[in-house]
């Protein structure tokens, strides 16, 4: 019975040491506390990033404060980039405070004792000749490049032409057409006087006109009409005076014209035209 007992005793104290050891305790306890850590950690990637962003931290925020610090911003407005362009900028030039000058005064009629009224006057006509240099602009010699031809076979100088010789000979601004009447308006065509003025002076008058088709190409027919009087106005001055010279149109026409048979497009009517020997026909006509 005694040892029965003490067998007992034995084996109830190995249980009691086996339950109560330190290491085997601290194997129990440890290992619940192990295994969160183990799971946290577990990925080798996370463990090194949190790893390195631990020190990294503190390096932006100390790099922060350099790139806002006023010695940087200084040197960021005071840029060489900045210097470059402006100056590369040219500075206008300052202001006078003068005010643009007046135009000459307007010319006074001696025998009215007022301004000229253009509409009526004839100031200056006739009083002195222009310069000879102004007369070598006004008469030179017409260049047969520039003469052009009617369908009816009367030739012609474009208007424009007119008034590149006129702002040669006196300067843009130095001439001018001024209406000597209303615009009259007629069946199919309108009518209106100018006298051209030269440097203040009355150089001469005619009257122009051109057709319409329609009441809107009145305004357009107007402009057409002031053209027309300023090509008559030159024939005073010698522009293009070879144009009614019959000998000079005699011997243009047979060099640099000729006379073709034509059917109109739309009619369906033949009839001979005048063109020059380097054109071509145009529309609305086409050659038989």
């Amino acid at each position: 019975m005694a040892s029965r007992s003490l067998n007992l005793l034995r084996t109830a104290s190995r249980q009691l040491r086996i339950s109560y050891s330190p290491s085997r305790s601290l194997g129990t306890v440890s290992t619940p506390k192990r295994y969160p850590a183990t799971t946290a950690t577990k990925p080798t990637t996370s463990t090194t990033t949190s790893a390195a962003s631990k020190p990294a931290t503190p390096t932006p925020t100390t790099a922060r404060p350099t790139t806002s610090s006023p010695s940087s911003t200084t040197k960021i407005a005071t840029s060489p980039p900045t210097q470059a362009g402006s100056a590369t900028r040219t500075r206008l030039p300052a202001v006078s405070g003068q005010p643009v000058p007046d135009a000459p005064a307007t010319e006074v009629d001696p025998s009215l004792g007022s301004p000229v009224d253009w509409s009526s006057s004839f100031h200056g006509l006739g009083t002195s000749t222009f310069g000879p240099e102004v007369a070598a602009v006004l008469q030179a010699p017409l260049s047969p490049d520039d003469i052009e031809i009617k369908p009816d076979g009367i030739i012609y100088l474009p208007e424009i032409k007119y008034r590149r010789v006129l702002n040669a000979a006196f300067g843009p601004g130095g001439w001018g057409l001024a209406p000597r009447a209303d615009l009259v308006v007629e069946d199919r065509q309108v009518t209106r006087e100018y006298a051209l003025i030269v440097h203040g002076r009355f150089v001469g008058q005619a009257r122009g006109e051109q057709q319409y088709f329609n009441t809107d190409g009145i305004s357009t027919a107007a402009e057409g009409c002031k053209s027309n009087a300023l090509m008559r106005c030159c024939k005073d001055l010698g522009i293009a005076s070879e144009l009614w010279d019959p000998r000079y149109i005699r011997r243009f026409m047979k060099e640099y014209a000729q006379q073709v048979w034509v059917e109109h497009v739309t009619t369906k009517k033949k009839k001979q035209i005048w063109l020059r020997k380097d054109d071509d026909i145009r529309y609305p006509f086409k050659k038989v």
